[in-house]
């Protein structure tokens, strides 16, 4: 609790509206985690609690614990895009969905692959190219491919790739919103085009 009022203190704030508890982790117990959430929200220096890529089963546990304690869990945030539909295929989008808990989606255009900067080669400015998180292997022929294919499918409605893709995770049950991590002004306008 230390470093949260330090926190705090820096941002020169009293509470923040939503604490996360980022990535599960299974070496705590849940019920530890989760109590700390409990006393930030009833020692009001949180209003809400959200949890973020934890595991269906542990979702269900916090979305109970958080619950009995008059503690709602506000949002769950994961990654979601049409190259990576885990909380769907998990059900923790259903599981969202059904208790009224909100979905956020991070990298819902799985780091600009599904845009149309990798279509036809990998810009030298691109994350691809600098080889931190997206690697140059990743765009394999059959993944080129794929990406090809949902670029003619956009183009087919009248959109662009990132627009087919944002209105794609925002027509998903319980997605509340999606954080597309524009880098630009222009890059927003683009994006924001899919609503």
């Amino acid at each position: 609790m230390a470093s949260l009022d330090q926190s705090l203190k820096r941002m020169r704030l009293n509470y923040v509206d939503l604490f996360y508890s980022h990535r599960y982790d299974p070496s705590t117990p849940l019920e530890e985690t989760l109590q700390a959430l409990v006393d930030i929200v009833r020692q009001g220096k949180a209003l809400y609690v959200g949890i973020s890529r934890w595991p269906l089963e542990a979702t269900r546990f916090a979305h109970r614990y958080l619950k009995e304690r008059d503690v709602p869990m506000l949002i769950y945030q994961g990654r979601l895009n049409m190259l990576d539909r885990t909380p769907q295929e998990e059900g923790i989008l259903d599981f969202c969905a059904q208790e009224g808990v909100g979905f956020i989606s991070f990298s819902p255009l799985a780091q600009g692959l599904l845009t149309d900067r990798y279509l036809n080669d990998i810009p030298k400015d691109s994350r691809m190219s600098k080889g931190k998180f997206l690697k140059p292997d990743m765009l394999t022929p059959e993944l080129l491919a794929q990406l090809r294919a949902y670029n003619s499918e956009a183009e087919s409605y009248g959109q662009t790739l990132a627009e087919m893709a944002l209105a794609w995770v925002l027509h998903q049950p319980a997605v509340t919103s999606v954080l597309i991590g524009a880098s630009s002004t222009s890059q927003l306008e683009k994006n924001l085009k899919c609503i």
